[in-house]
C-alpha cells in the first residue's frame, strides 16, 4: 500500500492525502476547498485504478483557474504511479 501527502496549488484544497493498493486508489481525504465535492469526488474515484481516475479528472478546471481539485488530485496520482 502507498501512501501520499500532495500539496495542492491553485486550488481551495490545500493538501490530498491518498492511499492507493496496487493500481488501485483505496481512500482520498481533501484538507480544504469544497467539502460536498471534494467528498463526492474522493467517493466516487475510490476502488478504481488509478490510470482511469487520471484519464477522468486530468485537465478539468475551476472556473477561470487553470486547474481544479479533481485536477490536482490526477496530478497527485501521477506522482504515485
Amino acid at each position: 500500500m502507498k501512501k501520499l501527502s500532495y500539496k495542492t496549488t491553485g486550488t481551495c484544497s490545500s493538501l490530498i492525502t491518498i492511499e492507493v493498493d496496487g493500481n488501485r486508489v483505496k481512500k482520498i481525504v481533501f484538507k480544504d476547498g469544497c467539502q460536498g465535492n471534494t467528498q463526492g469526488v474522493a467517493a466516487l474515484a475510490a476502488g478504481m485504478p488509478v490510470s482511469e481516475v487520471i484519464s477522468r479528472l486530468k485537465g478539468i478546471k475551476c472556473g477561470d483557474k487553470q486547474t481544479s481539485c479533481p485536477d490536482q488530485l490526477a496530478r497527485a496520482l501521477e506522482v504515485l504511479a
